[in-house]
């Protein structure tokens, strides 16, 4: 296997990381990597194997990992980043301690492997970089904890009944999201906002944007953290987007900014908005593509469980600079920091995939120079049909099964995914809402059994 070119900066980082691995008494070396779904998995290592781990010479059996490789040709290897190095602080004890890297996956010859989803999402940025541009993402992500059992296991009780911004006693979380919050700073992570959300048992922990990479690096070792800590508390977080039914659900709202030049592409101070012709193209593009790309921001059957009227979550297809409502609103804050967000996409989606997409659709706008629609005002979940038809405001899929077939029939998620992981992904995904579909639920036993 060829050695990967290191740069001058990327020596520097080494030697630093050698220096951080030699204070800590660093003796073991987790080296993550994220499936097609974005579940994370590692191989540990020891210390002493850092010049094979940087040199990418860590192997496994590709054939294991859902989606990646066919038996006959299993073997892959893992690349790490060495921005993504961090001490792991609940390891940390008197003279020893565990670190992490993530890592791209590679071929055998050292190209990288079309079916990891980190490598998917560097393509788009390159994309991006051929018209001059760099993304910014910045996501949000909600989570409930539940109580768990003696053996760990999750129950169906939610740790607290707290609602919005409520403090202790009420909110019972905030001795968590105080760990967490600890935990991911001593990893690097810069952290803006901690709070409980809307829900019973539901929080938000905000932390600062950053390049498309990165984000989804942050976004899957942020899901991480939040389970590690909460399993220390006797608690199980999840991610799942509907847990609980009639309460709201928990979304990842993405934001995201082009930047040209060290501008941002989005800003136009002489625009009503403040919007640029860009942004507005950007908004089209979504607009025209979130059909399309559902399925990946929203992949699970319980995805459509959250995306329906009077739970905050959006499930018409509109803008506005402000309405809540809306799938895609414009945060108040112009300048560097003009973003468009999008509402839709839920925390059980794979980041490096969801952003890849998101990003591949409204740049499919700036380059068609396609144009937004008016934006809409008005409360749209309280809208009549007829309403919605006179103002062409057209609906999300209702569940995974009506997703997955528009994901098949756009263009964006073969252009985007690439060949490889298009196909796995459109096949894990009908088998799962074919097993939802044929599957008896209590609810229906319930309703029918006796009556029938």
């Amino acid at each position: 296997m060829s050695k990967p070119f290191v740069s001058s900066t990327q020596t520097e980082l080494l030697e630093q990381i050698k220096e951080k691995i030699k204070e800590k008494n660093v003796e073991l070396l987790h080296l993550q990597f994220v499936d097609i779904e974005g579940i994370l998995k590692h191989v540990t290592v020891t210390a002493e194997q850092l010049d094979d781990v940087v040199e990418g010479k860590i192997m496994f059996d590709g054939s294991s990992i859902k989606g990646f490789s066919p038996i006959n040709r299993s073997d892959l290897y893992l690349l790490p980043d060495l921005n993504t190095f961090a001490v792991l602080p609940w390891t940390v004890e008197e003279g020893y301690a565990e670190a992490r890297f993530l890592c791209s996956v590679t071929n055998p010859d050292g190209t990288l492997f079309e079916g990891d989803p980190r490598n998917v999402l560097k393509k788009t940025i390159e994309r991006a970089a051929e018209k001059g541009y760099t993304i910014s993402v910045g996501p949000e992500l909600e989570f409930f904890l539940f109580k768990a059992d003696e053996n760990g296991n999750p129950t169906l009780e939610l740790h607290d009944g707290g609602g919005y911004f409520e403090p202790s006693p009420k909110d019972l979380g905030e001795r968590v999201r105080l760990e967490i919050y600890r935990a991911l700073k001593a990893m690097g992570f810069t952290i803006e906002a901690s709070h409980h959300e809307v829900a019973e048992g539901q929080h938000e922990i905000n932390f600062k944007y950053a390049d498309a990479l990165g984000a989804a690096d942050n976004a899957t070792t942020y899901k991480w953290v939040v389970k590690t800590i909460a399993s220390k508390f006797g608690l199980h977080a999840t991610f799942m987007p509907k847990p609980v039914f009639g309460i709201n659900g928990s979304g990842m709202h993405v934001n995201i900014s082009l930047f040209k030049d060290g501008e941002n592409a989005f800003f136009d101070p002489n625009d009503a908005n403040q919007l640029s012709e860009t942004a507005y193209q950007f908004i089209a593009g979504l607009l025209k593509n979130v059909k399309h790309f559902a399925a990946v921001t929203n992949p699970l059957v319980n995805s459509y469980k959250r995306l329906v009227p009077g739970y905050e979550a959006p499930c018409y297809i509109a803008w506005s600079a402000s309405n809540r409502s809306a799938l895609i609103r414009i945060p108040a804050k112009r300048g560097v920091a003009t973003r468009v967000e999008l509402r839709c996409p839920d925390p059980s989606a794979n980041p490096y995939l969801a952003y890849a997409i998101i990003a591949a659709a409204g740049l499919d706008g700036v380059e068609k120079g396609l144009t937004a629609p008016a934006p809409i005002d008005e409360d749209i979940f309280h809208m009549s049909g007829e309403r919605r038809a006179e103002l062409g405001i057209d609906n999300l899929p209702e569940n995974l099964g009506e997703a997955i077939a528009a994901f098949e029939s756009g263009e964006i998620g073969r252009a985007t995914l690439g060949e490889h992981v298009f196909n796995e992904y459109v096949a894990m995904k009908k088998d799962e809402w074919n097993s939802y579909r044929t599957a008896v639920h209590a609810w229906e036993v319930e309703r029918y059994q006796g009556k029938f």
